[in-house]
């Protein structure tokens, strides 16, 4: 597939989904009738999935697309249902979207915000996609959230993990099921006191976007309010691959923690860096050196090997947990491709479902309104606990992990261990916290 390029995926067959359809009240009345971009008048409906399938976080944007291909096969009535079996609400039944058969079209971010943008313009324009979903890199999703408000359509955040998405950048028809950087740091501050103390002097490498700064102002805002220094942050670009030259200057710096602001494959070589320069065998200050990767997933551990052992995160989600959603959604991702899904994985699919549910509450493709549907929407049984799709930003306050590289794993998928569940009313912060002012968010645009 060329960088650009579109590929329209077939439908699977439409069968029995998993409960009885129900006839369901029309919560948005006003201008359902009126036109909106890309209304859907034939027998199916366009979803356009925007993911990383070149670049940086390639490996993301791959479980991306297996975990959306996974929520059409569902919202169509194949393979066993998955979530939409554990899912508070019962409005999904297995015969698409208000009768509807799913088709999809894909396209190739790059990690870059300019070829996302036209990606998502073309599958938009040629492919009648009325919903954009997907992207691994927060500056792409800011991008794509602007261009989809612009052209009337919806944008179902992937992995975007910059406070901006729902802060300064934040857009009526722009929704986040992803946690941010704030919610790391919060989650992760009072595990790393424990850890390693509350005197602690911090050296920052930090990818030069809005995701690595405002990761970056969360988590050295978390620690220093427990007592710890921040003694430099340095930025790194996105596209670096050695980070050997960011590295030495740690040695002489008199820190004794480095924290990472990093994600995918810029984590891989800047963590592989580190444990080749012996940071994680030296002392300094009378302390065991530390290092800590506030955002990390389990295809980041794979790709690091040994060096994740021990290193401390947070993370949306993961595989092991035992909550029947999980449980059903790994059973069904393992079935279809025969490994576990990532967090990439169960956000994307999450995205999906939820979408796919607001418009059949709704009973309308309108994004106006799909707006209102999920504005205050609160819903359980997707894995992550009970979950609030706040009205203010359109950002969902759910539990964190806190994570670890386990040190002695089973397999190449067991390798992070749960440290803590961290409630969702300890990540919790209000809607004008100063990380997230600057922007306003505005009204939903249907488009045509």
């Amino acid at each position: 597939m060329s960088k650009t390029n579109l590929t329209r995926r077939g439908v699977l067959k439409s069968g029995v989904g998993v409960g009885a359809g129900v006839a369901l009240p029309t919560i948005f009345t006003a201008s359902s009738a009126s036109a909106f971009t890309n209304e859907p008048t034939g027998g199916s409906v366009t979803l356009g999935f925007n993911v990383p399938q070149t670049g940086p976080y390639a490996d993301e944007g791959a479980d991306e697309l297996r975990a959306y291909e996974l929520a059409v096969e569902h919202l169509n009535g194949g393979g066993d249902g998955g979530m939409m079996g554990t899912f508070s609400s019962k409005a999904l039944d297995g015969t698409g979207i208000l009768g509807k058969k799913v088709e999809y079209v894909t396209g190739d971010t790059q990690t870059k915000s300019d070829a996302a943008r036209a990606s998502a313009k073309s599958m938009i324009e040629k492919d009648g996609a009325i919903m954009i979903t997907g992207g691994s890199s927060s500056g792409v999703a800011i991008a794509v959230q602007g261009l989809c408000q612009e052209a009337g359509v919806i944008f179902m955040a992937g992995l975007t993990h910059s406070n901006d998405t729902t802060g300064k950048d934040k857009k009526a028809n722009g929704f986040r099921h992803f946690f941010n950087g704030y919610m790391s740091g919060a989650a992760l501050a009072p595990v790393l006191k424990e850890l390693y103390g509350d005197d602690r002097k911090a050296y920052h490498l930090t990818a030069d976007y809005t995701w690595g700064w405002t990761q970056q102002e969360s988590i050295a805002a978390a620690t220093e309010a427990l007592g710890w220094e921040t003694v430099e942050n340095v930025l790194t670009p996105l596209a670096a691959t050695d980070f050997s030259s960011y590295i030495a200057p740690v040695l002489n710096s008199g820190a004794d923690v480095l924290v990472l602001n990093h994600y995918g494959g810029n984590m891989v070589n800047s963590l592989t860096n580190a444990v080749q320069f012996g940071l994680r065998n030296k002392q300094v200050n009378g302390k065991n050196f530390e290092i800590v990767v506030p955002l990390f997933s389990r295809l980041m551990a794979r790709g690091a090997g040994e060096n994740i052992k021990g290193i401390v995160g947070s993370t949306n989600w993961h595989w092991s947990l035992q909550d029947e959603g999980s449980k059903a959604f790994v059973k069904s991702f393992g079935t279809k491709y025969g490994f576990p899904p990532s967090q990439a994985a169960h956000t994307c699919y999450v995205q999906t479902l939820l979408y796919a549910d607001a418009v059949q509450r709704a009973g309308s493709f309108n994004p106006c309104a799909v707006v209102e549907a999920l504005e205050g929407y609160e819903f359980d049984g997707l894995g992550n606990g009970p979950t609030l799709y706040r009205a203010e930003d359109h950002q969902c306050f759910k539990d964190v992990l806190v994570v670890k590289g386990k040190e002695n794993p089973t397999s190449e998928f067991d390798l992070l261990e749960v440290v803590q569940i961290t409630p969702r009313a300890q990540v919790e912060y209000a809607p004008d916290h100063p990380m997230f002012a600057g922007g306003a968010l505005g009204s939903c645009n249907p488009g045509a």
